[in-house]
């Protein structure tokens, strides 16, 4: 059980299976602490957390400043929309700002791919990736690895479907390094303009039916379609989309009969999944993710903030 020994948390892949698993027991005491309404704790009083998000976000944004307040940080929320930022100042201009305000912490989303790898080489703060274009986010990866781990009691050996747009989410991803890492059977299941060219050397199986692909599937992933990555003549529709990639009761039947059924968020209903299917109350564990998020989160602030410590 730790030390961790990475002074930031930028992507799942490379990061070593002991580590994934230390984070999520620590996650999982955290989820306990907060259902026992005891998460009020001073690990991070007098550190600085600022969230700098590029991109709109509402399940992570909250839920990092949700996780800083828990332990008793000073959380700063920076609008990129009335920042210097939007006045044309450049990510390493920024990043000397933040230095200068000996920020500890630093959570960012952006658009752009290694973003985060940047900023962390020019700042003294910790850096978290929060998503960087469809890179990686490996926070979510981890929640995602939580929940599953919670209801299934393991990762190990797991048959897990990941469905829909791979091609432009990160959260496919980090989930694909992190499930791998931990011994899972992995698919990624869509239409061919939707899969990477590279998702065979990542060690995946590839399906373009979701009959192959949820075939005794223990968990269904599924994706948002994000059209606004995507160029003209990717999907025909959303119904066309829908009516062979959508998660309905007749795709699901095919995966085992206690899979469970997943979704990042936010939820494009009758498009990548059914509303029957997402609010089922026995399969659907989409409600849960969100809950597992700042548990995740907390424990990422934590085992970071160690760290800098040590660091001092």
């Amino acid at each position: 059980m730790f030390p961790y020994p990475h002074r930031h948390l930028l992507a799942i892949e490379g990061l070593e299976p002991p580590y994934i698993a230390d984070l999520l027991d620590l996650a999982e005491n955290y989820a306990l602490l907060n259902r026992q309404g005891k998460t009020q704790r001073d690990l991070l009083k007098g550190r600085t957390l600022i969230n700098l998000f590029f991109e709109d976000s509402t399940r992570t944004r909250t839920s990092f400043e949700l996780a800083g307040k828990r332990l008793g940080a000073d959380i700063v929320n920076m609008s990129v929309s009335t920042s210097s930022v939007n006045k044309g100042e450049t990510l390493l201009d920024t990043a000397s700002t933040l230095n200068a305000m000996k920020t500890d912490l630093l959570v960012i989303r952006h658009g752009q791919s290694g973003a985060p790898a940047l900023l962390a080489q020019k700042l003294d703060a910790a850096v978290i990736n929060a998503g960087d274009g469809t890179h990686e986010h490996p926070t979510q990866a981890l929640l995602d690895a939580l929940t599953i781990r919670r209801r299934k009691g393991t990762l190990e050996g797991l048959t897990v479907a990941i469905c829909g747009d791979v091609l432009h989410s990160r959260v496919a991803r980090s989930n694909i390094h992190l499930l791998l890492a931990m011994n899972c059977r992995v698919r990624i299941v869509g239409p061919p303009t939707l899969i990477p060219a590279e998702a065979a050397a990542l060690g995946v199986e590839v399906h373009h039916s979701m009959k192959t692909g949820l075939a005794d599937a223990d968990v269904v992933m599924m994706l948002r379609l994000q059209k606004e990555r995507m160029t003209n003549g990717l999907v025909p529709s959303a119904r066309e989309f829908f009516r062979f990639y959508g998660l309905d009761a007749e795709k699901l039947a095919h995966a085992k009969p206690d899979s469970i059924v997943m979704h990042p968020g936010p939820m494009n209903r009758g498009v990548e999944i059914d509303s029957a299917i997402a609010d089922d109350p026995v399969r659907s564990v989409i409600g849960e993710q969100v809950e597992m998020g700042v548990a995740v989160r907390m424990a990422v602030l934590d085992v970071l903030a160690r760290g800098l410590r040590r660091n001092a």
